[in-house]
């Protein structure tokens, strides 16, 4: 894709005197959780490649501390200098409409309430708690505006690895051996999770339970381990889920909701293989700070059979914690062909090279043409209980 110029970049204020009949949407990124990076990388990239001939653009950034100000157009300068870049708290406080067919945004800026204009639509770019958990979609519900993606419920489910677990098992679709060690369950009992964790069998993966981005996540292939793993995911998340490794390969499959009664959609599943020895699984870095480090491919080398079956429990993985917009559906192929469902993505990695735009490109939809498909499913969606 292309990157748009400095000249074509517009400020929010400036877009206000667009024609009424184009659709505004609020484009929301950055958050308080350890995800923010990714969420103003796949800004930028959704900044660079959206439809300007169909949408007009306003830019809200969530800093670190939770601030919501009204951000710059430019995804150059979303996406920041550095290799993490962030929300700069630039003293503007945005506020959303939360009374009844009010969709007008405003902003305090230098002491004086200002307008902003309309919005039609919110796409939610945030990664992680606070944004795709169901706490974000919440608020939106209550504010009346219609926004990209899974509601609260399934949102708050698939942020959570063991309720997530629970749907999916109560839903006949099979999943890996696991435990949960809950808040302060380490600090009490440790040696009767190390028995557990015996049980399970080495290796396992230790993992916080609402984090992303494979943060916080480590490889155990060694009890002595255990206590290192542990201390780095209750970094991120008090509640830890810890996962059998299981024999196979890991496939992941994007998801897409659709119009009307039409069935949901399903890419070709794609694998991502480690080209070296850096790294021991896709972990953080591997995903968004070594690119040379993981090959995508896409379709995945798999029988058109497996391919069918990764396909269909990816969708009904969706469906399962009641999925709108989009998910990716990340999946284990036993040796035996069986599949085991590992985890849904409701918010999943969203830049031009992340694996979800990605998979969907190989199967025909490019990245503006997922994103206007996005924004459109989200304008056809009611307001209130659906």
């Amino acid at each position: 894709m292309e990157n748009m110029s400095t000249s074509q970049t517009r400020e929010p204020e400036q877009a206000n005197s667009a024609a009424p009949s184009r659709t505004r949407v609020l484009v929301l990124f950055g958050g308080r959780s350890g995800e923010h990076p990714i969420s103003c990388i796949t800004a930028a990239g959704v900044l660079r490649s959206i439809d300007r001939d169909r949408f007009d653009v306003v830019v809200v950034g969530i800093t670190l501390a939770g601030r919501w100000v009204l951000a710059s157009d430019n995804p150059d300068e979303v996406a920041g200098g550095g290799e993490l870049p962030h929300v700069v708290d630039n003293g503007t406080e945005v506020i959303l409409p939360f009374a009844s067919g009010d969709n007008e945004l405003r902003v305090i800026r230098d002491g004086r309430v200002e307008p902003v204009g309309r919005i039609d639509v919110v796409l939610p770019l945030l990664h992680g708690p606070f944004g795709e958990d169901g706490t974000l979609q919440g608020m939106l519900e209550l504010a009346d505006l219609r926004y990209v993606g899974v509601g609260v419920l399934g949102s708050a489910v698939g942020m959570d690895k063991h309720y997530m677990k629970l749907v999916f098992e109560g839903h006949g679709i099979p999943v890996g051996p696991y435990t949960t060690v809950f808040p302060g369950d380490w600090q009490s009992k440790p040696d009767a999770i190390r028995a557990q964790v015996t049980e399970l069998g080495l290796p396992v993966f230790v993992k916080p339970t609402r984090a992303g981005s494979s943060l916080g996540i480590s490889k155990v292939s060694d009890i002595a381990d255990l206590d290192q793993a542990m201390a780095e995911a209750l970094k991120h998340d008090p509640k830890v889920i810890i996962e059998a490794g299981l024999e196979g390969r890991e496939i992941e499959c994007a998801v897409l909701g659709s119009h009307g009664s039409a069935p949901t959609r399903a890419s070709l599943p794609g694998e991502i293989t480690m080209t070296g020895q850096e790294h021991e699984f896709y972990d953080f870095e591997a995903k968004y700070l070594d690119d040379a480090s993981a090959q995508l491919s896409c379709p995945a080398d798999l029988p058109d059979d497996v391919i069918a079956a990764v396909r269909e429990v990816a969708v009904d993985a969706f469906e399962a914690v009641g999925g709108e917009g989009l998910s990716r559906v990340d999946v284990f192929v036993q040796p035996n062909g069986e599949i085991v469902v590992n985890e849904i993505n409701t918010m999943p990695g969203f830049t031009p090279i992340s694996m979800y735009p990605r998979m969907w490109e190989r199967s025909g939809m490019p990245y503006t043409q997922l994103i206007t498909e996005l924004i459109e499913l989200a304008l056809e969606r009611p307001l209130g209980l659906r």
